[in-house]
């Protein structure tokens, strides 16, 4: 058990790396529109998901080659100012803000509170809250808005590519050609041997907007690939939360 919970701890620091009755998936269709980046970039924005809240479960599969796990985590979001997650039995929280991440854990009773180095160092790339809470809700990474990029048609999507890359890693950003949220992103540290890929293979209609059903992230570095696929339930939009989160005393610090 104890195994287990270090797993869900990796698998959630990882991912910080994210009303309505019944959901229905969104199905792409049609014929693609011609559209110039510009145009596709502010699309893309202009179908940001609006939300004050965001409450549901999370079921996550881990698997890093050597080790297989499931297990279910509860998620509750608060736009730009909160993620909490709890394990079963509250066994692990933990609480990022944009100042930094923090979790215990119940079992060996330690706990951790640090910036998003760790998240950043095991990405291959520099996050913050902002970029989690986008990587959560399917939007990108990066403020496209503040780039030139190319774009091409591919199976239904706007391929983007940076006119001009960071030196240390090539992106590539996929949109669905319907409803303008990430397919897929994609971030490559060739010199690293690194590969980061953000999948999204569904995405389903929450009060009218598109928010992913489920998510597949994984990390590539030399022979070892870690994969996380996340499956969204119960999601809900703009309940009132609480972040219940207090570290108990007489817990050790940790440092990873």
């Amino acid at each position: 058990m104890k195994h287990s919970i270090q797993i869900i701890i990796t698998s959630i620091i990882v991912l910080l790396l994210v009303g309505c009755k019944s959901t229905k998936t969104v199905v792409s269709t049609g014929e693609v529109a011609n559209l110039s980046t510009r145009n596709i970039i502010k699309n893309h924005y202009k179908n940001t998901l609006n939300f004050k809240t965001i409450r549901g479960k999370l079921k996550v599969n881990f698997d890093d080659g050597k080790t297989q796990e499931s297990f279910t985590l509860s998620l509750r979001m608060k736009k730009d100012e909160a993620i909490w997650l709890s394990a079963t039995l509250s066994l692990v929280k933990v609480y990022i803000t944009p100042e930094k991440v923090s979790f215990y854990n119940k079992l060996d009773n330690t706990y951790f509170e640090g910036d998003f180095g760790l998240i950043s160092n095991f990405l291959g790339t520099e996050l913050d809250f902002k970029k989690v809470q986008n990587l959560l809700v399917g939007d990108a990474l990066f403020n496209l808005k503040d780039e030139r990029f190319d774009s091409e048609i591919k199976d239904k999507t706007y391929a983007l590519t940076p006119k001009r890359d960071f030196e240390l890693f090539k992106r590539l950003f996929l949109l669905d050609a319907f409803h303008f949220k990430v397919k897929k992103q994609r971030l490559e540290q060739s010199a690293e041997q690194r590969l980061l890929t953000i999948d999204y293979p569904e995405y389903q209609k929450i009060t009218g907007q598109a928010f992913p059903k489920n998510v597949e992230i994984k990390a590539e570095e030399l022979n070892k690939t870690t994969t996380i696929q996340v499956e969204y339930r119960k999601i809900t939009f703009n309940e009132k939360v609480r972040f219940p989160f207090k570290i108990p005393s007489g817990y050790k610090e940790i440092k990873i």
